[in-house]
């Protein structure tokens, strides 16, 4: 009787165990899952943005309202873009989430 209490409570621990293991594999997988989909719809985005001969995006830029052809770097910011001014963080975010405004 001991050693089928003892045998229990073996393969009830070691089950728990297990999904344990597997809850906090799928909610590692999940979380790389959507980080993978934001970085596929922020590329696609950028992606399709009006390009010149020299494959520089022509945007609308928010700082100054003019038209400008820039280069966008890994992160999809403009070559212009001046990190924690306002209307640049926002042309940055536009142009990541596909509503930035093109000519």
């Amino acid at each position: 009787m001991a050693d089928r209490r003892r045998l229990e409570r073996f393969v009830r621990s070691t089950l728990q165990g297990a999904g344990e293991q597997f809850e906090e594999l799928r909610r590692s997988t999940d979380g790389q899952l959507e980080e993978a989909r934001e970085a596929y719809e922020m590329a696609k985005n950028a992606r399709q943005l009006p390009t010149d001969e020299a494959g520089r995006a022509q945007i609308v830029c928010r700082r100054y309202a003019q038209q400008r052809a820039a280069k966008l770097d890994d992160e999809y910011r403009p070559a212009c873009y001046e990190a924690g001014h306002p209307d640049c963080e926002g042309c940055a975010e536009d142009v990541r989430n596909g509503r930035i405004e093109t000519w």
